[in-house]
């Protein structure tokens, strides 16, 4: 029987909700998001040429690559990296990101959402990374935007969702994928993430930092997979006060 909820970006369907974000990279880390975790789209920084290379001719045939603009500061470098990925023949998937702040790595959302509409109306799959706003949230995808994603906490930290409310908002209100991007670093916090209605998770740090990395990729794996059916099957209510006997009463209490 056919697997009836896929994530469905470009056109694309995919069953994993899983995607490896670019950063750190090695040959197992790959395998193990491919093989352990069951990617189906990873992440590669195009505007490092040398180094996707490499990364290129390690991903195996059938898993989606997801160029970046990672290292881009002003629209104008987004828009131009965006060109080269396609012109690589990366197609037309790209993850926009525009970052001038180099201390806390921090996206510009102004300057998002001039790229985001430029390289919509010029055919692109855009997926803006964003500090989650809901106002420029709601106009990125007035621009053409595919997804949203959003950060949980700072580039390579490992918080988790620091911006959980935030993230909530653009969730209940925007009626596109949201993606929670940057900060997963454990399974349990990419569990929390899918049973809020995220679409997917981006994570690499939490894997690529892990002692065992075959064994966390699988463990994402799986936290992604539990969050996402608890959220389809609907959590139970929670009460404000007091508590409730989850057994029956006994007969005497009937009385």
């Amino acid at each position: 029987m056919e697997n009836e909820d896929y994530l469905e970006l470009g056109g694309k369907k995919f069953t994993s909700r899983y995607i490896l974000g670019s950063g750190k990279y090695s040959e197992e880390l790959i395998d193990a998001a491919v093989n352990s975790a069951k990617a189906e789209m990873i992440t590669v920084a195009i505007r490092y040429s040398e180094k996707a290379a490499g990364i290129l001719k390690h991903i195996p045939e059938g898993v989606t690559i997801l160029p970046n603009t990672s290292g881009c500061v002003t629209v104008e470098e987004a828009v131009n990296t965006a060109h080269i990925a396609r012109e690589m023949g990366c197609g037309n998937f790209i993850k926009l990101e525009i970052i001038p702040d180099r201390k806390y790595l921090l996206p510009n959302n102004e300057a998002t959402l001039q790229a985001t509409k430029i390289l919509a109306d010029e055919g692109f799959t855009v997926l803006p990374y964003m500090y989650p706003d809901l106002y420029f949230a709601k106009a990125m995808r007035d621009a053409g935007a595919a997804a949203i994603m959003p950060l949980g906490s700072l580039i390579g930290s490992n918080k988790g969702l620091e911006t959980k409310k935030f993230i909530q908002l653009i969730i209940d209100e925007i009626d596109l994928p949201v993606i929670v991007d940057a900060g997963i670093g454990v399974p349990s916090q990419a569990a929390e993430a899918m049973e809020m209605g995220a679409a997917a998770v981006m994570a690499n740090t939490g894997v690529a930092t892990a002692n065992d990395i075959v064994l966390m990729a699988k463990a994402f794996k799986l936290g992604i997979e539990a969050g996402r059916a608890a959220y389809l099957a609907g959590p139970g209510r929670v009460l404000e006060k007091g508590a409730t006997p989850s057994s029956p009463k006994r007969d005497d209490e009937n009385k």
